[in-house]
């Protein structure tokens, strides 16, 4: 199960690694972008850090869905929009819910999935977060399906170790989508910058869950 203050923990955890990791994700889009995803995803998920403690009330789809509007509100290009949806469609997979199991965890992350094709017409080999999301998704669902996960926690792993793989891959690829698609082969040898801040999404996700032993 995934509880409503895990939740919360887990946005804080994000917004913590995004902010340790500012500088570095700034790095990664100056190579393929417009050296600014570190930045807005910090900008964005301070506000959202700061916000929290209003929220301790909220049930989680009322949580996920304000955490869209403040980042569709404060982080510009690509990202706020793409991070905006995933959450937003997130929080339409769990309503009213103050606790989740390990079905409606695999529902928020398809959702979430759903939303961001829908929005950024990504498809995989793009060099694009979905290409970290999509396997991640798949991993969690194929744990649950085939029964080798005994909980949200282990299903979580093996999503993780699909993104992180997803994350690698991009390396090679030659972006397709925004920004880096105008480098051409210029843009081959980098990881995707959305890629890396939504590995990290999922990571503190799993980090949340090891905590507490669920």
């Amino acid at each position: 199960m995934l509880s409503q203050p895990q939740i919360l923990q887990w946005l804080q955890a994000y917004a913590t690694e995004i902010e340790q990791n500012k500088a570095y994700l700034t790095e990664l889009d100056a190579a393929i972008g417009d050296a600014d995803h570190g930045i807005n995803m910090d900008r964005g998920f301070k506000k959202v850090s700061a916000q929290l403690p209003t929220l301790t009330d909220k049930d989680i789809s009322s949580i996920l869905k304000a955490v869209s509007m403040t980042l569709i509100s404060s982080i510009g290009g690509a990202s706020g929009p793409l991070y905006g949806t995933w959450f937003l469609r997130a929080s339409t997979a769990v309503v009213s819910k103050q606790e989740l199991t390990e079905q409606d965890v695999l529902g928020l992350l398809q959702a979430g999935l759903d939303g961001v094709l829908q929005r950024g017409k990504a498809q995989l080999g793009d060099k694009t977060m979905v290409d970290v999301l999509s396997p991640a998704v798949a991993a969690f669902g194929q744990a649950q399906a085939v029964g080798e996960s005994k909980g949200t926690l282990e299903a979580m792993q093996q999503a993780v170790v699909a993104a992180q793989k997803g994350l690698q891959e991009t390396i090679p690829m030659q972006a397709k989508k925004g920004r880096a698609s105008y480098l051409g082969e210029r843009s081959i040898g980098h990881p995707d910058p959305g890629g890396t801040s939504a590995y990290l999404m999922l990571k503190s996700l799993l980090e949340v869950l090891k905590s507490s032993g669920e």
